[in-house]
C-alpha cells in the first residue's frame, strides 16, 4: 500500500501440543531461523524468535495488510511440517492450537527483545504457565481458564 507507513511491535507465545518438551537444543535454533524466514516471507520483519523445549517466542514487526492470525497460521503450519520432514523427532510433531499476541512500543523493543533472548535462563525460575498467565495479566487480558496452556501431566511410574 503506498503511503501507509507503520511500526508495529508483536510477540506471539505458543505452545508444542500437550505441552511435551520436544523443541530439542539439536535442531532449535535451525526452527526459529526457519520460523523467522516464514514470517519475513510473509512480508513482516522477524526481531528475534528464541524459546525452550515446549514453548516459542515471536518478536516481529507486523505489516499492517497482514493478520496476526494467518503469520502464527503460517509459522504454526509451516514449521511443524519441517520439524516432520526433516525426522527430528521419532514422534509426529505438533503446535497446541491458540497463541497469545502482545503489542508493543517502539521504547519496549529492546527491553523485550533481551527478555526473549533470555528464555532459558528465566525459565529456570517460571514455568511457561506462570510466564503466560503473567502476560494476560500484564496485558488485562480476559482469560478463561479451561483455556489456558495446561501444564504437562506426569504419569505415575508403575512398580517394578
Amino acid at each position: 500500500m503506498a503511503g501507509t507507513f507503520s511500526q508495529i511491535h508483536i510477540q506471539t507465545v505458543f505452545a508444542v501440543k500437550y505441552r511435551e518438551s520436544l523443541l530439542l537444543p539439536s535442531f532449535r535454533q535451525q526452527l526459529f531461523g526457519y520460523m523467522g524466514q516464514t514470517i519475513n516471507n510473509l512480508g513482516n520483519k522477524t526481531l528475534i524468535i528464541n524459546g525452550v523445549g515446549d514453548h516459542v517466542h515471536c518478536f516481529f514487526g507486523l505489516r499492517p495488510a497482514q493478520s496476526i492470525r494467518k503469520v502464527m497460521q503460517e509459522v504454526k503450519a509451516n514449521s511443524s511440517r519441517w520439524i516432520n520432514e526433516q525426522r527430528f523427532l521419532k514422534c509426529r510433531f505438533e503446535w497446541q492450537e491458540g497463541f497469545g499476541a502482545f503489542s508493543y512500543s517502539k521504547s519496549q523493543v529492546e527491553s523485550v527483545f533481551e527478555y526473549i533472548k533470555n528464555q532459558e535462563v528465566h525459565h529456570q525460575t517460571q514455568t511457561f504457565r506462570e510466564e503466560y498467565i503473567a502476560f494476560l495479566k500484564a496485558f488485562e487480558v480476559d482469560y478463561d481458564e479451561q483455556y489456558i496452556f495446561k501444564d504437562p501431566i506426569s504419569f505415575p511410574t508403575l512398580p517394578k
